[in-house]
């Protein structure tokens, strides 16, 4: 494991000999950009470890991606090898049909503090809810980014992320209704609180997550940012988002796909190329793009 096979893997080519926060906001965006958030070796005959030599050969020298459990566990190896005041956080994901935070620490995330300030980091949650670059930890404060207004409050024992986005346009007739569109402007994302989390922490949940029914043992999620927005591949349904904040919209293009269109989908669009072939799933849970 070492710094520069990641800086290849993500595209980051500036020095980071200085510990601040441009460069942090840099290699943030520069690995949302390069490596999916996906769940598709339990799709295709393998299993998610929480283990870093793993994670690192995977993401790293398969050129794959990961769910939150491998890519923000492997983040913070990167912002603690480059030198930067790293701590690990557990958060509980916000349940639509239960309308509270889920009862465990089933996401991933780091705390960063550069000059007495506190950040926190998230490259893996995915779609529209994914945070470009790191978010202050204030109470309060809107926080403009591209897929809406981010802001974190201060509830006492925990922070609660909200986003703020915008209405969906979608293109295809055939998706007008369909459950897969966040038609919710105001959206809770999730909780969390500053207790210092090691990744033994997450054994437990990584487990369940992938061996008794959940989001990511119901359905195939892979997706992707782009400079203008999203591109997600959830089951056989395959979409791309182009935010348009002037306009106040989110556009969004989807389309059922076929079997033999995954592969190829999966390597052009996320650069994608399992080892084994993937056999797409979209049971009923809510997901959204």
């Amino acid at each position: 494991m070492n710094l520069e096979e990641y800086f290849e893997r993500i595209g980051f080519h500036d020095s980071f000999d200085k510990l601040d926060l441009a460069t942090l906001k840099l290699i943030h965006k520069q690995h949302v950009m390069s490596i999916p958030f996906e769940n598709l070796s339990m799709h295709s005959g393998g299993r998610n470890v929480m283990d870093l030599d793993a994670t690192f050969n995977k993401i790293v020298r398969s050129r794959r991606g990961g769910w939150c459990l491998e890519n923000n566990f492997l983040f913070g190896w990167v912002l603690r090898e480059m030198g930067y005041d790293t701590t690990s956080l557990g958060s509980r994901v916000f349940n639509s049909v239960l309308n509270d935070f889920g009862p465990l620490d089933s996401h991933f995330l780091n705390k960063v503090v550069i000059d007495g300030k506190v950040y926190i980091t998230d490259v893996s949650f995915g779609v529209s809810f994914q945070i470009w670059e790191p978010l202050e930890l204030i109470s309060g404060k809107d926080q403009p980014q591209a897929a809406g207004v981010f802001r974190l409050t201060d509830k006492g024992d925990i922070w609660v992320l909200e986003k703020t986005g915008r209405k969906p346009e979608v293109l295809n007739p055939e998706f007008a209704k369909s459950g897969l569109v966040n038609r919710k402007e105001n959206n809770l994302i999730f909780c969390f609180s500053l207790v210092p989390r090691e990744a033994e922490h997450f054994l437990e949940i990584n487990n369940k997550l992938q061996t008794e029914t959940s989001l990511f043992t119901n359905k195939s999620i892979c997706s992707l940012q782009t400079p203008t927005g999203f591109r997600a591949l959830i089951g056989w349904t395959y979409g791309e988002a182009t935010y348009k904040p002037d306009e106040g919209v989110d556009v969004l293009d989807i389309r059922n796909i076929a079997d033999d269109e995954i592969e190829q989908i999966l390597f052009e669009k996320f650069n994608l190329k399992l080892q084994n072939k993937l056999q797409p799933l979209n049971n009923k849970s809510f997901y959204t793009f």
